[in-house]
């Protein structure tokens, strides 16, 4: 989710109660399994969701927080349940999903977590049950920014969470096995750095622009996917995602030519065109034996809105990926 995100960008109307992926308007999507449905999450009031039986047609669901958490106004006073780049994952027969509140083009940034024993709103036992606050950024006192979280469980099965924007880069600290505390003694590694101007203030997002880490397991490798440049800016929209890997899941990682993602590496795999100003803040997933990417990109004939993109993923011979389907034509 950009710190400098408009907060009108995910408001949609929807005129029909099923759309095609390439008429939803989403920011951050990330998406599950949950028996034969897939759901898809993403920024909006109160976290918006979809369903869908084939990732091509999508039902809006109930956002997950009706009500903002109540602990968001300590962090952001006055929030307005405007609820950025949630992630959803399953783990000991429950369903994790971490989100972020943070106040715009600052650090004053938490992500929470709520949980959940399923994702049909149907079902009896849906219910989500907020965790509270994981981790939280101040200003004047961090270089990082806690928003854009994604959990991932490393080759011993330790908990980790990658998240950040700008600022001194994206980090990774180590959860404890309940996954809403951090571990002790504390972990952290910073997994992705671009170079920022020395002479900004701390309180300052600065110019090295990148965000939203994704880690992903395929075969012996942890591949890290991220966003560079600008999001959230219409025909001005420069975002691209880069991706670098690693045998450990706290790096470090690098790209295909062997520079550290910590020392501004990064491997272009997605870039915005003329039909589509920019394309970023992607999620990576293996459903039924296939790996997709799912990311947004702005409209070029739609006035830069903000849509869904989902494509499977190539491997070439030495295992790095790219887009198998021209979703971006």
């Amino acid at each position: 989710m950009g710190i400098f995100k408009k907060l009108s960008i995910v408001a949609f109307i929807l005129v029909e109660s099923i759309v095609y992926a390439q008429d939803i308007r989403v920011h951050d999507p990330v998406a599950i399994k949950h028996g034969s449905t897939y759901y898809l999450y993403c920024t909006g009031r109160g976290i918006s969701s979809f369903s869908s039986t084939d990732l091509k047609t999508w039902k809006p669901e109930p956002a997950i927080f009706p009500e903002k958490p109540i602990w968001a106004d300590a962090v952001v006073p006055d929030f307005k349940n405007h609820i950025w780049a949630p992630d959803i994952s399953f783990h000991n027969n429950t369903y994790y999903l971490y989100y972020s509140v943070s106040a715009f083009a600052k650090n004053t940034s938490a992500i929470g977590l709520t949980t959940n024993k399923t994702l049909n709103p149907n079902d009896e036992n849906y219910k989500w049950e907020d965790q509270g606050i994981v981790i939280q950024s101040v200003p004047n006192r961090d270089l990082w920014n806690a928003i854009d979280p994604n959990l991932i469980f490393d080759e011993n099965n330790t908990p980790w969470l990658s998240f950040g924007s700008f600022w001194d880069g994206l980090k990774m600290v180590k959860l404890s096995e309940d996954l809403k505390t951090l571990a002790e003694p504390q972990e952290w590694h910073t997994i992705a750095r671009r170079e920022r101007s020395f002479d900004l203030e701390d309180s300052d997002p600065g110019d090295a622009a990148l965000e939203a880490p994704f880690i992903f397991k395929k075969g012996e490798w942890f591949y890290q996917f991220l966003s560079w440049d600008l999001c959230c800016r219409g025909e001005n929209s420069t975002y691209k995602v880069v991706v670098g890997r690693s045998k450990s899941a706290t790096g470090p990682y690098l790209d295909k030519n062997g520079i550290a993602l910590n020392n501004g590496g990064g491997t272009l795999i997605i870039e915005g065109n003329k039909n589509w100003y920019g394309a970023g803040h992607n999620s990576t997933y293996t459903f039924d034996g296939k790996d997709y990417i799912i990311f947004h990109a702005y409209d070029a004939n739609d006035n830069g809105s903000p849509k869904l993109k989902i494509s499977e993923l190539s491997w070439d011979t030495e295992g790095w990926p790219s887009l198998k389907d021209n979703v971006l034509d």
